[in-house]
Formats: C-alpha cells, structure tokens, sequence
C-alpha cells in the first residue's frame, strides 16, 4: 500500500492532537509513516503508532531548535527521498505552512493549505477547503509532483489505529540556508489552563459588545465551565481588552472547533472568515439584525451581561 508522510509537530515528545488527527487522514488514502524531529523526537513513536504510524523516523540536532524553520524542511525532504510517498501532511500552523510551501518549491509539487478534508480519488488524494471568508467549498487536487497538503486543526477525528511504528532515524544533510535565522532567546509563553486556541473543540469569543477588559471574565468563565479556549473578535483586540494572541478572524486566528460560542460579536466579514467552518456556531447578541445571527446554528437575542452568565450557572449546575 502507498505510504503518506506526516510531520509531527510535537513539544518534547509530546504530540500534539493536529498531528493524531493527520493521522486519521492518511490512512484514507495509504499508510501513514511520521515524521519527527528535536528533542524528544524518539518519544514520540508509542503515540504515533497507536494512532496508525507504521513507521516514524526521527532526527534530533541541534539545529532544530536553533535555528528557524529551514532545518526542519531540510529533514522533511531528507524523509521524503526516504518514502517517496503519494503525499505530505502537515498541520496548517503558520510555521507548517511555512514548510510546506519551501518543500513543496524544492520537491516542485503542488502545494494546498488548510483543507479541512481528505479523500483518496482515482488521480490522487483530493482535499477539500472552505474558501473566500468560507463562503464556498472547494475540492481540489494537486495535478503535478507529489501533493503537499496542510490540514486544518479539528478537521478529523482522533482515532486509535495501532500499527507497527518502526522507529528508524533517518539522515539529514542541512543546507547553508539552514543557519541563515538564529533563535537568540525565548521567553515561555504563560499558561492559562486552557487549551489551545486553534486546536480547542470549544471556542467561546467576546467582542466589542463585552465593553471593556474588565468584562472578559465574564467570557473566560464560560469558557472555564466548558473547558474551552477564549477567542475575541478584532475590535476587542484593537481596543486593548484582550491580547492578540487570541484574536479570531482574518487578521488573526483561523478556528474549527466542534463548538464556537460569540458574545457581543455582530459578525463582521473579517471575523466570519476565521470561525465560519465551526461545526456548531451559537451568538448572543442584543442586535436582532446582527449580521452573526445569518450564520449560527442557535441565537439568542438578549443583553450577553445577563445571558452569559445564567449559562455558565447552568453549565456548571449540569457538570455538578
């Protein structure tokens, strides 16, 4: 059976869910053989392969965490000349992308970014993506070389698949690009407790309806009840209430999460584009005419400073 290489993001040895879910993915359309690199890249194999991984090749170097970027392109099309597979996978992080697109100009193949969706077709794997702010679903394929594909977070379902997951360490030649970007130091980003924003199943997200920082408790306290991850709209971001690190829309992140809640948010275009693949999509606005309320599943038309919080009490009510 054909096999289809995957790039594992992984902190530690810690995989992270995108990667299981590419997994998932593969294994439509031939058999999955990860990749991973840096520190603690052997750890990584138990969990690749009860997911599916036949094989996972490894590669730890310093350069991996020195340097930026091209180091890791540099070990994906080492592995590639290893598997010659009929396609790449990788997570459609912002530096996945990144790799991506250089392996794809090296290797001159196709190249897709941030499918949602991946089926085997008779010319090769086909993927599907919303395009246009998500106002349109596409299904493409890559017509030359050997498809590189990014895949959206929360696109598939984590599912156990145990398989061999062989570990072998695979060569890798670094190129002079590759110490061209120096990392000279790196302050750990604090931890809130809650999941990540683009890989979360639930997302609950305030805006300018929310009138200021002080009432983003009132948000994160939904979100705590839902084990969720706090998202805001721009012009939450713009006026300062909420860091742009959490940012949803265009300008920032791109969300998919099985559940997306927006408070005070009136669902402008910009913000539309990065949450409008969400599988359920709930809004509380006092606006009836809200733009938001053309796209969501379930509405409700009232003041988010008496709903929300009556929600996060029965959320809590419910799991107690």
């Amino acid at each position: 059976m054909a096999e289809v290489l995957v790039f594992v993001d992984h902190v530690d040895g810690a995989v992270r869910k995108p990667t299981l879910e590419l997994l998932t993915l593969a294994r439509r359309i031939g058999e999955p053989v990860a990749l991973a690199v840096g520190a603690g890249a052997a750890g990584t194999a138990a969990v690749l392969a009860e997911h599916g991984a036949v094989r996972v090749l490894t590669a730890e170097a310093a350069e991996f965490a020195d340097y930026l970027v091209v180091p890791k392109v540099d070990a994906l099309q080492a592995a590639y000349a290893v598997v010659s597979p009929v396609a790449v996978l990788v997570p459609s992080s912002a530096e996945g992308k990144e790799i991506a697109a250089r392996l794809a100009v090296r290797i001159g193949s196709g190249l897709i970014t941030d499918a949602v969706d991946l089926e085997a077709g008779e010319q090769g794997p086909v993927a599907t993506q919303a395009v246009f702010a998500a106002s349109f679903t596409t299904r493409s394929r890559v017509s030359r070389g050997t498809p590189v594909i990014t895949v959206k977070p929360n696109s598939a379902p984590v599912e156990a698949a145990p398989a061999a997951g062989a570990v072998e360490v695979v060569a890798v030649e670094f190129s002079e690009q590759a110490t061209g970007t120096k990392v000279t130091a790196r302050t750990p980003r604090e931890s809130t407790g809650r999941p990540e924003l683009t890989e979360a199943a639930i997302v609950v997200s305030g805006g300018r309806g929310v009138n200021g920082a002080e009432n983003f408790a009132l948000i994160e306290a939904l979100a705590d009840s839902l084990g969720a991850a706090v998202g805001a709209s721009r012009a939450a971001v713009d006026a300062g209430w909420y860091p742009h690190s959490n940012q949803v829309g265009q300008t920032g992140k791109s969300v998919s999460p099985q559940l997306y809640i927006a408070s005070g948010i009136s669902g402008a275009i910009q913000h539309r584009a990065g949450m409008q693949t969400s599988k359920t999509i709930v809004a509380i606005n006092k606006d009836a005419e809200a733009p938001i309320f053309d796209l969501v599943d379930y509405g409700v038309v009232g003041d988010l400073f008496q709903v929300v919080p009556q929600l996060t009490d029965e959320v809590k009510s419910r799991k107690g």
